[in-house]
């Protein structure tokens, strides 16, 4: 079936705590026949695709038969107005208020504080939560037939309590009361989900934090259909249709995307550019949802409202970035699947060899056993990548950059040869019309030629011609059609031919290219044009970065020669690609590709074959709806010094997912065989394994303020 009948779902599911949890509900929604299957279990959402949306109950009904809840999503809003403390927090402090006595009868010589039967009414009710929290997933999780975390957890505490059972019922004496370590594993490793879990979110807040930019109210303007006078209502923005007109005032969010057609004002952009100066706005300039008029009153008329405007598409964008993986995420999720049974033999082998190998009593050899399960949780593991792109994708988004998952990371920060475009990546954009030159028509026919033609194109030299030759005077043509990176041929009701291009169109009638708009008559030359364009701000500097970094440097682009070499020499690239049409520049790249990886900048609309085909593709457009689907990497507002940016933001994000893994590996590889000898104690053990969570996240959440490199 297509891909085209598919509808993606999503979910929010509460009860996942690690990676092991995420991949059991994939497995069990993949046997189900559902497609395209990403758990993401520090966001807690799951989206899948089915074709049938009468199947989506059996989704929530095998999510639910693993042990975890699916929330209604309006629930889940009323929840975080409610505020007040999360499940996992409600269970540690009930945990809490049991285990201290417990762990306080370890270091007091008290005598009712040593009494098995006291210790045992301490231990029931946290032994209850533990069975219930711990025992539910780790059954789950063995019928979905991906171990999680909690069977290591469920067997320490379970073997630390029923031992410490049948010593109390037999009454056996204080050599088998181990009450203190089962309450202690339930409880630490609580503690540390719930400190995992407020270090989770706080990872996580990059999407809560730009759909608080979203404005939840608009002024609507509405016309009285007797008086023509307008009123204003404020409605809900999700109300406000695509042609309506809203009032924005000094202070104001505006509420959609939008055309402004009266006033003027300042405008932050900050959401979409990363830049703090605010930008003058007038009549006729477009305005994005969610940035801030600082002074001014405008009037706006939607062109783009709900999911449909640029800050909606790029909280989309980075929602869906942080659920693509890198790929050393794929080793880890194999060693998490194949982590929990070969704890559970070690653990097995650990007890044997120290009960029948020694003269180790068997309570000694089963504390080690069960230290080796609970410091072996790979919950360090399972973080150590998520975390870090889910900061990574955040820190991004805030500066204006969107990349597009931890795929991308991994790309961009290994390329070796950067290409670049000229016109609008190296450039401004914004041309210049210096000169006009007709031959066989007046000027004024050449202008007004141009203007009918060059408005049906949406390329910034076809922009600056309308609006340097507007008013020449209103041409009708039979047929327009513009051809990428040649120029625009039309016909007239007479028959009449024209084409506007580049010297290539032109190149059979004249030696001379020098210039840049040449305007063909039935094949014949009757004009030409010459453009200004300026180098962009910070261009030599951004150029300079990346070649001490160790990169290549390559212009490509379809100006003649001379222009490529005037603005190559001034920003400091020394290999030139000029008057290159769009297959050919496909060529180029396919060229450099087979030397090496490489990274493509352009500006998102004419370039898309090219950026497509590179390693990396990365827009240099505005925020349009094409810049953000012509790329893996989106720099917001065209600002060459974010390429810096992302590529160092890349790079640290990359150095940090390995630094977690190494910090996960470590510790496991170091702890275990420590476990296995004697030197650690199952509570030690906890602790120390609920403090590598932290020390995983607390990495992850450096790099919201990690200096890039």
């Amino acid at each position: 079936m297509a891909d085209h009948f598919f509808k993606t779902v999503s979910y929010d599911v509460e009860g996942m705590s690690c990676t092991n949890c995420a991949l059991g509900i994939q497995r069990s929604l993949e046997k189900e026949g559902f497609h395209n299957v990403n758990v993401d279990f520090s966001s807690g959402e799951v989206q899948l695709e089915v074709a049938d949306e009468a199947r989506l109950p059996l989704a929530i009904k095998r999510i639910e038969d693993l042990g975890y809840k699916v929330k209604d999503r309006t629930d889940g809003e009323d929840d975080k107005k409610k505020g007040g403390l999360a499940p996992i927090e409600k269970k540690f402090w009930f945990t809490a208020v049991f285990t201290v006595p417990l762990i306080l009868s370890m270091f007091i010589p008290v005598d009712f504080l040593h009494n098995d039967l006291f210790q045992l009414a301490l231990t029931i009710p946290v032994f209850a939560v533990g069975f219930w929290h711990f025992g539910r997933s780790a059954w789950f999780s063995l019928r979905s037939g991906v171990t999680n975390m909690d069977v290591l957890i469920f067997l320490g505490s379970t073997a630390a309590f029923i031992y410490s059972l049948i010593g109390t019922v037999y009454g056996l004496g204080h050599d088998y009361m181990f009450y203190e370590t089962s309450a202690s594993i339930i409880s630490i490793v609580l503690l540390g989900n719930m400190l995992e879990h407020r270090s989770v979110k706080k990872t996580t807040s990059a999407i809560d934090d730009l759909a608080r930019l979203q404005k939840n109210t608009a002024r609507r303007i509405t016309t009285e259909i007797y008086e023509g006078q307008e009123s204003v209502e404020e409605v809900d923005a999700a109300l406000v249709e695509e042609g309506e007109r809203v009032l924005v005032n000094s202070g104001d969010k505006i509420p959609i995307d939008g055309e402004i057609y009266w006033g003027s004002g300042s405008v932050d952009e900050s959401i979409i550019s990363g830049e703090g100066i605010p930008v003058e706005k007038k009549k006729g300039d477009k305005v994005v949802g969610g940035t801030i008029l600082v002074s001014g009153t405008l009037k706006v008329q939607a062109t783009a409202t709900g999911k449909d405007t640029v800050l909606s598409q790029i909280i989309e964008l980075v929602r869906k970035a942080q659920k693509d993986k890198p790929k050393l995420q794929n080793l880890a999720d194999k060693i998490s699947r194949i982590f929990v049974p070969v704890v559970v033999s070690l653990a097995l082998i650990t007890i044997a060899y120290w009960f029948f190998g020694t003269d180790l009593p068997f309570r000694d050899s089963l504390m080690r056993g069960v230290a080796v399960l609970v410091i072996a949780c790979p919950c360090a593991l399972g973080l150590a990548i998520p975390t870090a792109v889910t900061v990574g994708m955040g820190r991004s988004a805030k500066t204006g950059i969107l990349i597009k998952g931890g795929t991308s990371i991994d790309k961009f920060a290994s390329i070796d040869t950067i290409v670049f475009d000229k016109t609008g990546t190296l450039t401004t954009g914004k041309f210049r019309i210096t000169n006009v030159r007709s031959f066989t028509r007046t000027e004024e026919e050449v202008r007004a030629i141009l203007y009918n033609m060059e408005k049906h194109s949406s390329h910034p030299i076809a922009q600056a011609i309308t609006q340097h030759f507007k008013g020449a005077g209103e041409m009708s043509f039979e047929s327009v059609e513009e051809q990428k990176g040649l120029g625009i041929e039309a016909v007239d009701s007479s028959g009449n031919q024209f084409i506007a291009g580049s010297f290539n169109v032109a190149a059979h009638l004249t030696t001379d290219d020098s210039h840049n708009i040449y305007l063909l008559m039935n094949d014949e030359l009757i004009g030409w044009v010459d453009i200004a364009d300026d180098v962009k701000p910070g261009a030599a500097e951004a150029i300079s970065f990346l070649k001490k970094k160790g990169l290549k440097t390559v212009l490509l682009s379809g100006d003649r020669h001379s222009r490529c070499e005037e603005i190559a020499a001034e920003v400091g690239i020394e290999e030139v690609y000029s008057q290159q049409l769009p297959d050919q520049k496909l060529e180029i790249i396919e060229k450099l590709s087979a030397s090496g990886k490489v990274g493509m900048v352009g500006d998102g609309i004419n370039d898309a074959p090219a950026l497509a085909k590179a390693y990396v593709g990365i827009s240099m457009s505005d925020a349009t709806q094409v810049a953000v689907k012509s790329a893996e990497v989106i720099l917001l507002k065209g600002d060459l010094s974010l390429l810096a940016k992302a590529y160092g933001l890349t790079r640290t994000t990359l150095r940090t997912v390995k630094e977690n893994l190494f910090w996960a590996f470590f510790y496991n590889v170091a702890a275990i065989p420590l476990a296995m000898i004697g030197l650690l104690t199952p509570i030690v053990a906890a602790f120390a394994m609920a403090a590598s969570d932290i020390i995983v996240v607390g990495n992850s959440l450096r790099l919201k303020r990690r200096k890039l490199r």
